[in-house]
């Protein structure tokens, strides 16, 4: 698992053909891979949060007592792992028209494996502040967006100039789902002690 994160951050285009040839199951990517990397994020806002509290701006800090932030944490590991899920089967609708169409699952570990930026930038949920936080998620994005438009092309076994336009929509699409997740992950957390305390 650590040595397909350290290889997709730092040579990417040969960790998509050896993560092509692997023949990974599902069950073992989520446990072995997401289950770790979805929990980078939930920890840091967990001990962020019951530590030194979420600050909107030059406000108070909004600190949340343990067991209201357990509960968030668990709803939002939930919800990363939904978003991945949900990634993969839009990659696989989008690739519907492509001749070498991967399975869902296949397409579950694509939108997994490059979400890894993403998640990693959640480290910085130890200390939450609105604006460092926002950096770290732009930094990740970007990331994460470089390792889509690299792989796809490779994963369905198409040009570049289709990669292209198929990066695109699953980006888009990605996007919305990262900001559904990120509001409700605000939502969740900014409001947690009046909605479960």
């Amino acid at each position: 698992m650590i040595n397909h994160v350290w290889g997709l951050l730092a040579h990417p285009d040969r960790e998509w053909q050896q993560i092509r040839r692997e023949g990974e199951t599902v069950g073992h990517f989520f446990a072995h891979h997401v289950a770790f990397l979805a929990a980078i994020p939930v920890v840091a806002s967990l001990v962020g949060t019951t530590t030194f509290g979420w600050r909107f701006g030059g406000g108070e800090a909004h600190v949340l007592d343990l067991p209201t932030a357990v509960v968030l944490a668990v709803m939002s590991y939930a919800l990363i792992m939904a978003a991945v899920v949900a990634m993969g089967h839009v990659i696989h609708w989008l690739a519907r028209r492509y001749p070498d169409r991967p399975s869902a699952n296949r397409c579950i570990l694509f939108a997994g494996y490059v979400a890894t930026p993403m998640l990693l930038s959640g480290l910085v949920g130890f200390y939450p502040l609105v604006w460092l936080c926002a950096i770290a998620g732009i930094i990740g994005l970007a990331y994460s967006a470089y390792l889509l438009y690299t792989g796809i092309p490779s994963f369905l076994n198409i040009d570049q100039r289709e990669g292209f336009i198929m990066s695109g929509s699953t980006l888009a699409i990605g996007v919305l789902v990262l900001e559904v997740l990120m509001a409700t992950t605000v939502l969740m957390w900014g409001y947690g002690p009046t909605l479960f305390g």
